[in-house]
């Protein structure tokens, strides 16, 4: 996310995909990515990175749900989980990458609107149609990752924690914990 400038300036794409390859070179093999990223812009990278590296040893996750308007601020954001919406971005998703299927297709944020089972049904035909392996949430609360999980298995929930604030963990009992040194 920080390559094509969220939290700080773009740097240059040659830049970029050559620290994607040193990665890589130096195990780390899954690369999360979203379309608000840039927005667009992270999975454009990323692709051309992807190009230059053997895909079945890459584990590539992305999201989608995060609207944010042409030279808006995520302050604007909007959210989106309407059923033609999830379709047409994971094919936009696919489209950018480059891929034929992505590994861990992430819902972004959680749109209130429409039932978290109606989103989940259309990432499960996603999956039967071999466009997504698996499915992961973002910043769900634990109600709605077991609703979800009623309709398709949730592989993967991503949550912001803050060393601040704990609360987040008298709701969610972790399953595992999982350390890794990328130094």
């Amino acid at each position: 996310m920080g390559l094509t400038g969220v939290y700080n300036a773009p740097i240059a794409e040659e830049d970029g995909i050559s620290i994607i390859k040193e990665v890589f070179n130096r195990g780390i093999t899954f690369f999360d990515t979203s379309d608000v990223y840039g927005p667009l812009t992270n999975e454009l990278l990323l692709a051309k990175a992807l190009k230059k590296l053997p895909r079945e040893r890459i584990q590539l996750a992305t999201k989608f749900g995060v609207v944010v308007a042409n030279g808006s601020s995520f302050v604007n954001a909007s959210i989106n989980g309407k059923l033609e919406y999830v379709r047409a971005c994971c094919e936009a998703s696919l489209n950018r990458l480059d891929v034929e299927y992505i590994d861990l297709y992430y819902v972004h944020r959680i749109y209130t609107t429409v039932p978290i089972e109606e989103t989940m049904g259309e990432l499960k035909k996603l999956v039967e149609e071999g466009k997504i392996r698996y499915i992961g949430l973002s910043e769900a609360s634990p109600d709605t990752i077991r609703r979800a999980h009623v309709v398709h298995p949730i592989t993967a929930v991503q949550m912001e924690w803050s060393i601040w604030t704990c609360d987040l963990e008298e709701d969610i009992i972790p399953i595992c914990r999982h350390w890794t040194n990328f130094m």
